[in-house]
C-alpha cells in the first residue's frame, strides 16, 4: 500500500527525471507547475539564472476575490489565464511547460490550455 507520503515521493523522483531533460533559458522559460490540496501554483522560471520571472496561484487577489474553493478546475483555469497575462505583459511568449511530475490530467491540464488559450505558446 502507497501512502499519501509515498505518491509524494515517487512524484518528486519523476520530477527530478523529467528536470534533467527540461531546462528554461531567457528565450524560453520554463513554467513550472505546483498542485496542492488546497491550491495551485505556477511559475515561470529562467534556469540559466536561477530567477523567477512570473508566478501566479490561486493565493493572488485576483483570483482569490473570484473564486469560493481554490482546489478544483475551476481555479486552476483563472491561474493559468493570469500566468499567461503576466507573462506575455513581461514579453514572454514562448515557455517550456514542467508538469512537476504530475500526470497531465484535471488541474494540471486546465491550468495548461487556459495559459494557451490566453496566449502563451508550449
Amino acid at each position: 500500500m502507497i501512502t499519501k507520503a509515498g505518491k509524494n515521493y515517487l512524484r518528486k523522483k519523476r520530477h527530478i527525471v523529467v528536470r534533467k531533460k527540461v531546462f528554461g533559458t531567457m528565450e524560453r522559460p520554463r513554467l513550472n507547475v505546483f498542485r496542492s490540496l488546497n491550491n495551485i501554483y505556477a511559475q515561470v522560471i529562467n534556469d540559466e539564472e536561477g530567477v523567477t520571472l512570473v508566478s501566479a496561484s490561486t493565493l493572488d487577489k485576483e483570483i482569490k476575490e473570484d473564486i469560493n474553493f481554490s482546489g478544483n478546475k475551476d481555479s486552476s483555469k483563472a491561474v493559468g489565464k493570469l500566468i499567461a497575462q503576466k507573462a506575455l505583459e513581461k514579453g514572454i511568449k514562448q515557455v517550456i511547460f514542467d508538469r512537476g511530475g504530475y500526470i497531465y490530467h484535471g488541474r494540471v491540464k486546465e491550468l495548461a490550455e487556459a495559459a494557451r488559450e490566453a496566449g502563451l505558446e508550449f
